[in-house]
C-alpha cells in the first residue's frame, strides 16, 4: 500500500495535493483497495464553492457507494474528465491520473490541520 510523503490526508482517506493556491484532491491508495473496482465516479459540484467536510461527490465501486468530501473549503475548479471513460484510474494510479478534482482553496491554511503521511499511516496502523 502506497502512501505518498507529498500529500496531506484526512481521517475519510482523502489525500490534497497543493500547487500554489490550488490543490488536486483524490482517494488513497488504502480508499481504493478498500472500495474494490470503481465502476463510476459523480461530480455534480463543479462551479460551487464548498466547505472543508462537505461531501462534493461520490464514488461507485461494485460492491458500495462511498461520499468524498472536501479536506479544505475552495472552489471546485475541474473535474477529471478522464474518470468518465475510465473510472479505474483510481484503482491504478490513485496519486497520479486517479485525481478527482482540482479546486481554488478558500484558505489554504486549512491544510495545516490535515495528516501528513507519518500520521495517515499511523491512523491506518502501518
Amino acid at each position: 500500500m502506497e502512501i505518498k510523503e507529498n500529500l496531506k490526508y484526512t481521517a475519510d482517506h482523502e489525500w490534497l495535493r497543493m500547487e500554489g493556491g490550488e490543490a488536486f484532491i483524490g482517494i488513497s491508495d488504502y480508499a481504493q483497495h478498500e472500495l474494490g473496482d470503481i465502476v463510476f465516479v459523480d461530480v455534480t459540484t463543479v462551479g460551487e464553492t464548498l466547505d472543508k467536510e462537505e461531501e462534493f461527490g461520490s464514488i461507485e465501486a461494485v460492491k458500495t457507494v462511498s461520499p468524498v468530501f472536501m479536506p479544505v473549503g475552495g472552489e471546485i475548479l475541474e473535474f477529471n474528465d478522464a474518470l468518465e471513460s475510465d473510472p479505474a484510474l483510481i484503482n491504478n494510479d490513485p496519486y497520479g491520473k486517479g485525481w478527482i478534482v482540482k479546486i481554488k482553496m478558500t484558505d489554504p491554511a486549512e491544510a495545516d490541520s490535515l495528516m501528513d503521511a507519518a500520521a495517515y499511516k499511523a491512523q491506518l496502523g502501518l
